[in-house]
């Protein structure tokens, strides 16, 4: 791929946009030192300008550049989880351009696990700043996309994407606020509250009202455009029931093999949390196209080891439905 990623590194000194795949999800980049080219990202994506984008970086050696006054407890977590699925805010450098921290004083920054997401960061490294504005790849509040197919069927053929093949965790990055002294989780991702825990020695507080803004918070999110509910396991069956005797085509997802139902689609999901948050985009999506007319979800256990895969489907309930109108 050495031609591919000189050809996305150049074009990212450009000013111009280059999907990529990270170990999350893919995302959808532009220089980060570019306010411009960051405005591209949003006008793609039809983002709301005072949404925050994330800052990707190749190692913990860039913080300075793009954070300042970082505490001990950043370097503790870069420490224990860079490259790696996690997500810092800290306070943002004076470089920083408002464009990427929808207007805040805070910035959330990223070291990628992905060689291709590290090998891009590398190669734009000897031709620009080094450092990637990048959120999902996706139009905003959609599914997020964890192949190249599932980016080219949002932008279409013209955008550049690197394939790196299917995203290996699945669902976003764990989010850590540390800039504002004490640990707030904000996005529960594959870096569990228990992990960061042990790195920090102390257990991260729940996201509050003084949270700065993050990706992917907002209440409605990660939705399919097909009505999305939610649904206890001992319920399933009836509800399935009830809107197949109102017309109503149903899609289902739950846990374990296919049973016999009354819906029209049956996606069976992993029972492992890590397996099923690696599979729930892809799943959302194949549904968001099966023709049904809602998109029944079995919930999953209320447990800590399913936080995030919980935190994803409840966002995409909230926002499924609606237009591509942001």
């Amino acid at each position: 791929m050495p031609d591919n990623l000189a050809a996305a590194a150049a074009r990212l000194a450009a000013g111009e946009l280059v999907a990529f795949p990270t170990e999350t999800v893919y995302g959808l980049g532009a220089d980060a030192a570019n306010p411009n080219a960051v405005a591209k990202i949003f006008a793609a994506k039809g983002r709301p300008a005072d949404h925050p984008v994330i800052v990707h970086i190749a190692n913990a050696n860039a913080l300075g550049d793009w954070a300042r006054d970082i505490p001990e407890s950043a370097r503790k977590v870069a420490t224990a989880f860079w490259p790696g699925p996690l997500t810092i805010i800290l306070e943002k450098a004076e470089r920083v351009s408002p464009s990427v921290t929808g207007g805040q004083d805070s910035v959330g920054l990223r070291c990628p696990l992905h060689p291709m997401a590290q090998a891009l960061l590398n190669a734009f490294a000897k031709t620009g700043s080094g450092a990637i504005a990048a959120p999902s790849a996706n139009k905003f509040g959609h599914v997020s996309p964890t192949t190249a197919q599932h980016v080219r069927d949002e932008f279409g053929p013209d955008l550049m994407i690197l394939d790196g093949g299917a995203c290996d965790v699945g669902i976003e990055s764990t989010i850590l606020d540390l800039s504002r002294g004490t640990p707030v989780l904000l996005r529960p991702g594959a870096i569990t509250r228990e992990q960061l825990a042990e790195a920090l020695g102390e257990m991260p507080r729940s996201r509050d009202d003084e949270a700065p803004r993050a990706s992917g918070t907002l209440a409605a999110h990660y939705a399919p455009r097909t009505p999305l509910e939610l649904t206890g396991e001992g319920a399933l069956e009836l509800r399935v029931r009830e809107l197949a005797a109102a017309g109503k085509r149903v899609a289902v997802l739950a846990r374990g093999p296919g049973r016999a139902s009354a819906a029209s689609h049956w996606q069976s999901a992993p029972e492992n949390s890590t397996a099923y948050a690696h599979d729930l985009y892809a799943h959302l999506r194949s549904l968001d196209t099966s023709g049904a007319d809602v998109i029944l979800v079995e919930a999953p256990p209320p447990d800590v080891a399913w936080e995030a895969v919980n935190d994803r489907l409840t966002r995409a309930a909230q926002g499924s439905g609606e237009s591509d109108e942001p």
